[in-house]
């Protein structure tokens, strides 16, 4: 089934990747499919509930971008890495890693059911730049969390700043390419997933209070990307009669209220 999927894709396996299989028998019969952004515990759960034993995740199972740790976590024998693999084996799931393939499709999959989630155009381009019905920045960061489900988003910048360009570097940015996307003059906001604070975060602040037209969104890391499992799971369902489902992750994190100091 792994290598149908990657065929429909019309992708170049890179020479180093971290997509492949996770935990599990990769040779078990498929009864279910189900994608999702992370194999959370909640998620393994769930897909139990559906029947579904074949987990299409898009970020990794055992917290480690590219499974580097699991040697770490064996020899520690880590308790929540013990009971997780230990749920996933008692109940056969297979657990397949799908994350450069998908970024590696033009236009990017991950853009593409993020955009549509939010209902903005899919453009060619990559990093993606939206144009958009002009709104208040304030606006736009509360309409953006609750089309994505993102519990604790964030924003920098003047809350009443018009924007009318977006820009999207989705999942972790680096500095280098959210300061690009700020420096475009079709963009007034970025919306990110996560970044270093004490970079993305303070060129944001710093462009602000030097009274650039300029902010940034940030709606964590699962919210920002999931909606291209959905995307997935729909490309799954032309190749195969076994059902699909996508299971989207809930946002782990709560937002705190706090008064505003000057």
């Amino acid at each position: 089934m792994a290598a149908t999927i990657v065929a429909s894709l019309g992708t170049t396996v890179r020479a180093t990747t971290v997509d492949g299989f996770l935990a599990g028998d990769s040779h078990a019969p498929v009864t279910g499919i189900a994608t999702t952004m992370m194999a959370t515990m909640d998620v393994l759960e769930r897909a139990m509930v559906q029947k579904a034993n074949f987990i299409v995740t898009h970020e990794p199972a055992f917290w480690d971008h590219r499974n580097q740790a699991v040697d770490a976590l064996i020899s520690e024998w880590d308790q929540v890495y013990a009971q997780k693999l230990a749920f996933i084996e008692r109940n056969g799931l297979v657990i397949w890693h799908l994350h450069d393939a998908m970024h590696d499709m033009r236009p990017d999959l991950v853009d593409r059911g993020t955009l549509k989630q939010l209902g903005w155009a899919v453009p060619d381009d990559y990093p993606a730049i939206v144009g958009i019905e002009p709104v208040r920045l304030a606006d736009l960061a509360s309409r953006i969390a609750k089309r994505l489900g993102a519990s604790s988003a964030r924003y920098i910048g003047q809350p009443d700043l018009h924007v009318s360009g977006v820009g999207l570097a989705l999942g972790f940015r680096g500095s280098d390419n959210v300061r690009h996307l700020l420096q475009d003059p079709r963009v007034q906001a970025v919306v990110i997933g996560e970044a270093h604070e004490w970079e993305v975060g303070a060129y944001a602040a710093d462009a602000a209070t030097l009274g650039f037209s300029k902010a940034l969104i940030v709606v964590g890391h699962i919210p920002s990307e999931q909606y291209g499992m959905a995307e997935m799971a729909e490309i799954i369902r032309r190749l195969t009669d076994v059902p699909v489902s996508f299971i989207p992750c809930r946002d782990p994190y709560s937002g705190v209220g706090w008064a505003h100091r000057d």
